[in-house]
């Protein structure tokens, strides 16, 4: 219940400052409300509904406020593909070829949940081969936010095919260990994917919040 609202609220199914009726959504997914105020309790702890005394649950998912998720993102994660470049062994770089050819295999055949399962499995290879502990704690707080986009852009071919080009290129940048490459395509990667899934969602970018890679 907790990750279709989620999946719901970041595909655009419910806009931002949309007052959300937990009868109606109980009635709509063929459930009673307990499982629904759960849900909508843990998408408050995430940030992205707000409960207001007397007037009920909103949606609190702006254009901007999924950029700047997506900019603190890029921030940590760049850094930690820097100095996973640094450190990437040679039996990392045949593992990580391995997941780049299954990449390849499902953008080609436009499995969505393969391409999802793969895509997570690329970013957290990287992560662990940063040995970023401390950074990865960080990024664990948008993990589910960052599914549900995955999903929703995954959803579209053309992002399928941009993306693998993305995580094959910052793959080559890992595979020569150039940690300043590698730092800035992944950065690009993020923040680049992240302005077509506002452009998708609210179909227009953030207002105010100007960052160009």
């Amino acid at each position: 219940m907790h990750e279709r609202l989620r999946r719901a609220i970041v595909a655009g199914r419910f806009r931002n400052g949309e007052r959300l009726n937990e009868r109606s959504l109980a009635d709509m997914l063929g459930v009673s409300t307990t499982p629904v105020k759960d849900a909508i309790r843990m998408l408050e702890s995430e940030g992205l509904v707000r409960t207001e005394a007397r007037r009920g649950v909103f949606v609190e998912f702006s254009a901007r406020q999924a950029l700047e998720m997506a900019l603190g993102r890029a921030a940590l994660e760049s850094v930690m593909t820097h100095i996973a470049a640094n450190r990437i062994a040679d039996g990392e770089i045949v593992e990580m070829s391995r997941l780049i050819d299954e990449m390849a295999h499902a953008t080609a055949h436009g499995d969505l949940e393969d391409l999802v399962n793969l895509n997570e499995a690329y970013h957290g290879m990287i992560h662990r081969i940063s040995g970023c502990s401390y950074l990865e704690r960080r990024l664990d707080g948008q993990r589910m936010y960052d599914h549900a986009q995955r999903i929703a852009l995954l959803g579209e071919p053309s992002e399928r095919a941009r993306g693998f080009e993305e995580h094959r290129g910052i793959f080559e940048a890992l595979r020569t260990r150039e940690p300043a490459r590698a730092e800035q395509r992944m950065r690009s990667h993020i923040v680049r994917s992240a302005k077509s899934h506002v452009r998708q969602v609210f179909g227009a970018d953030a207002e105010g919040l100007d960052y160009d890679e």
